[in-house]
C-alpha cells in the first residue's frame, strides 16, 4: 500500500512560488505575512477569514466540572479562551462529497399505529 506523505511548509512555499511565477523567498513572506495578519485579526476582532477554506475563530470557553481520570476526582476547569478553525462548507463538500439523498424512508411510529391498531382489532375480533 502506498503511503502518501503531507505537504512541508517547503513544499507549500515552491508550489506558491510556481503558481504565482515568483521566487521562493517572496512565496515565503507572503506566507509569513498571512499567518501573522491571520494572529492579529483573531486577536483583535476575533475571527480571521480565509474565503473558500474556512474561518479561524476565537472562543470563549465557560468553567465547568471534570473528572481526573487517574483518581475520579471532581474537578473545576476554569473558563479559557481557544482558537477554532472551522471549514468551509465549499471546501468540505470538494473534499468529502455530501451523501446521497436516502432512498425510501422507512415506516415512521405514525405510521405503523395505524397497522397496531388494525392488529390489535383483527385479534379482538377472533
Amino acid at each position: 500500500m502506498a503511503t502518501t506523505q503531507r505537504m512541508t511548509q517547503t513544499a507549500l512555499v515552491r508550489a506558491l512560488a510556481e503558481a504565482g511565477e515568483i521566487s521562493n523567498k517572496q512565496a515565503r513572506t507572503v506566507l509569513d505575512k498571512l499567518s501573522d495578519l491571520a494572529v492579529s485579526e483573531v486577536k483583535k476582532n476575533g475571527v480571521f477569514v480565509l474565503p473558500g477554506i474556512g474561518r479561524l475563530v476565537r472562543v470563549d470557553r465557560k468553567a465547568r466540572m471534570g473528572r481526573n481520570p487517574a483518581t475520579g476526582e471532581s474537578i473545576k476547569i476554569p473558563a479559557k479562551k481557544v482558537v477554532k478553525f472551522r471549514v468551509a462548507k465549499a471546501a468540505k463538500d470538494s473534499i468529502v462529497p455530501p451523501k446521497a439523498a436516502a432512498k425510501a424512508p422507512a415506516k415512521t411510529a405514525a405510521a405503523k399505529a395505524p397497522a397496531k391498531a388494525a392488529a390489535k382489532a383483527t385479534k379482538k375480533a377472533k
